[in-house]
């Protein structure tokens, strides 16, 4: 049990790289908070995690572009269990490949809520709640952070704003005994991917050539990233902060 009766605060926690964080976390006895706007998912697999255990898991609706309800979905998360330990930003969205001459200003702003600024106040929210801990966070970026993506400036500049946050979080908070550290994923098989897929005009056919680009030939799974996120979350990593965890399956070799 290497999160045993700890608590973990997850955005966006009823789908994709959330819910495999989620299982993973409960799976080890920890006491698991999904905040999400999906009320049916996130009621259905609490019920699972909790049938399954051993630890135990709460679902909080919460649209997290939304600060007033962000701020209040944490506190009451840290009411239910009188403590948090590590928070994971990890809801965001990917929009369609789109040119930047035909990205609003207005769908720039949208996304910059959703991917940005809820990582950034989620973060803030639960500071006072971290620091009785000496908790971890970690923040749910994208390697097109550090390698761009074709038709994804909006999308990209949000998840490069994450890594930015938590190197400078990392310093301002490391010397209170919290560690702040990001994962970037490649391609992972998720809802949100097979959405990002289906925008393009042979979906079978990109989520074959995305497959393609990690050395194993395969995607990521969203429990892969749940099991880093554990290790960034436990002692394993108390010597680890402000890293940017590059979790590619070779994706950029040879890049």
């Amino acid at each position: 049990m290497r999160f045993g009766n700890k608590v973990v605060i997850i955005t966006g926690g009823a789908k994709g790289i959330g819910a495999g964080c989620a299982e993973v976390f409960c799976r080890e006895g920890g006491r698991v908070v999904i905040l999400d706007k999906d009320a049916e998912a996130g009621t259905r697999a609490v019920e699972r995690w909790n049938q399954t255990g051993p630890g135990s898991a709460l679902f909080l609706p919460c649209d997290v572009a939304r600060p007033h309800e962000l701020q209040a979905a944490i506190d009451r998360a840290a009411q239910a269990w009188n403590r948090v330990d590590c928070l994971i930003n990890n809801a965001g969205v990917h929009p369609p490949a789109t040119p930047i001459e035909d990205t609003t200003l207005e769908a720039l702003e949208e996304l910059l809520r959703i991917n940005f600024v809820s990582t950034f106040a989620a973060t803030k929210f639960a500071l006072p709640h971290l620091r009785q801990t000496r908790g971890t966070i970690i923040n749910i970026s994208s390697m097109t952070a550090v390698l761009g993506q074709e038709h994804s400036s909006a999308y990209a500049s949000t998840k490069a704003a994450q890594v930015g946050l938590t190197k400078a979080l990392a310093l301002e908070l490391g010397r209170q005994g919290i560690r702040v550290n990001a994962i970037l994923p490649s391609n992972i098989d998720t809802p949100l991917m097979r959405a990002w897929a289906a925008t393009l005009p042979d979906p079978e056919s990109a989520l074959q050539r995305v497959a393609a680009l990690q050395v194993f030939g395969r995607m990521g799974t969203p429990e892969e990233i749940g099991r880093i996120a554990l290790f960034l979350a436990t002692d394993d990593s108390s010597f680890l902060t402000g890293v940017a965890l590059e979790a590619d399956g070779g994706a950029s070799l040879d890049y």
